[in-house]
């Protein structure tokens, strides 16, 4: 399965797909990082993240979302952007009826480098070693992106860990591709649905 993890941001949102075979076995698929400047109006800020987030669920294609857990800090004003890049997260999950799963950044630490408090470096660097890539991924938000995905890979998908799914779509939603239940013909039905929808997307925001 193909998995896309959020480490959601107002400045820098980072966004990681990898693709799961199930064990550990797990392999990197595409990181980027959608970058909003501070001079720009909140909304205008938001926009551009959704669209990125909107641009890469539909040339990616991921079967689940992962999406790091925001926890409040003494800076209210950050904690507030970032839980609100996270909604964005789970909405475009929402709209493409993909579950969605939320892991705190102690329980990505934990799963990647065996340690709840690891530092960032280290947590780059398990990341590079695990996807065999050639360089840590950088910035810091790309590389914990991919942890967040290797995280729900290893812990998530075995304990059935989503915390959202529509099972046949509804008001304003795609309908599910993928399930024991669905028919081939179901399957097909659904899967041209969610590439008229991509590409209507796409001609949208390239406006």
């Amino acid at each position: 399965m193909r998995i896309l993890g959020v480490d959601p941001g107002l400045t820098r949102c980072g966004l990681g797909v990898i693709e799961f075979s199930g064990g550990r076995r797990v392999k990197l698929i595409d990181v980027s990082v959608a970058r909003s400047k501070a001079e720009l109006p909140p909304q205008q800020r938001l926009l551009l993240i959704y669209n990125k987030l909107v641009e890469t669920m539909c040339l990616m294609r991921p079967d689940a979302v992962a999406v790091e857990r925001v926890f409040a800090k003494d800076n209210v004003l950050s904690v507030t952007s970032t839980a609100q890049v996270a909604g964005l997260a789970m909405l475009c999950a929402a709209q493409r009826s993909l579950p969605v799963a939320l892991y705190s950044p102690t329980e990505v630490k934990a799963a990647v480098c065996g340690n709840g408090r690891a530092e960032k470096s280290q947590v780059q660097l398990m990341v590079q070693r695990i996807l065999k890539m050639d360089a840590p991924a950088k910035p810091a938000d790309a590389a914990d992106s991919l942890a967040i995905a290797i995280c729900h890979a290893w812990k998530g998908v075995l304990l059935g860990r989503e915390t959202s799914r529509a099972q046949h779509g509804g008001a304003n939603m795609l309908p599910r591709a993928e399930g024991p239940d669905l028919t081939p013909a179901q399957k097909m039905w659904a899967r041209a649905q969610r590439e008229n929808a991509c590409r209507g997307a796409v001609r949208r925001h390239s406006r």
